[in-house]
């Protein structure tokens, strides 16, 4: 997987590390510009909790021959996809490796399937993986369980779109899926920290067993 694909930081670090790459620079050169050590400039590029102030932020835009908004991410409240296309962007397949580094963390994506009185849904939850699985939770008064388990075919979708730099990516699992039940599974995926935002009691585990994965990212050139 290139570099420019490679989870790991945070989106402000992933925009610095992106610009300074697209500027031809070092981060000896870059961090030379903005007055900053090396050291310091990895550490952004690379932490997963990275907060640079203001006054680094700008430093750094200054440096690198970029915006703060590019930077920070500015405008990132608005629903995806107000703003247009970015210049030169380049749409590529990923691999099922690269799809499965970028899915590997959990978060939140989304459970497609068809209900029986309401045709094509898609339902976001919390997931995590388990091996080459995702699982998630659900509660038990729903009738989503009930509608996974009568399908042939069950898809998945996680997304990441920056409206900064106009990037994202994509990756669409299909498979089959069922409710968890024997102890011994559902201890090994209790284990796995699956907490819903949308709180409450959530006592269903469902696995997804997928046997096609494929993806798409949209990167920025020149």
């Amino acid at each position: 997987m290139s570099a420019s694909t490679a989870p790991g930081g945070t989106d402000v670090g992933r925009r610095i590390r992106e610009q300074r790459e697209r500027a031809g620079l070092s981060r000896a050169e870059a961090a030379d510009r903005a007055g900053l050590t090396p050291q310091y400039l990895i550490y952004l590029e690379t932490s997963p909790d990275c907060s640079p102030t203001q006054a680094t932020v700008i430093r750094l835009a200054a440096a690198l021959g970029t915006s703060v908004g590019a930077l920070s991410g500015a405008g990132l409240n608005v629903p995806p996809g107000q703003r247009g296309a970015a210049a030169n962007p380049v749409l590529a397949s990923l691999s099922a490796a690269d799809c499965r580094a970028l899915i590997a963390s959990g978060g939140v994506g989304r459970v497609l399937f068809v209900e029986a009185d309401r045709g094509p849904v898609a339902v976001p939850v919390n997931y995590r993986m388990d091996g080459a699985d995702v699982v998630f939770r659900t509660g038990g008064d729903t009738r989503l369980a009930d509608s996974l388990g009568r399908q042939a075919n069950v898809s998945f979708d996680v997304d990441h779109l920056d409206e900064a730099l106009g990037e994202g990516w994509s990756v669409l699992l299909t498979g089959t899926a069922r409710v968890i039940t024997e102890p011994g599974e559902l201890e090994r995926v209790g284990s796995l920290g699956i907490e819903p935002w949308a709180g409450g009691d959530r006592p269903t585990y469902i696995r997804l067993r997928a046997h096609l994965i494929t993806g798409r990212v949209i990167r920025v050139t020149g």
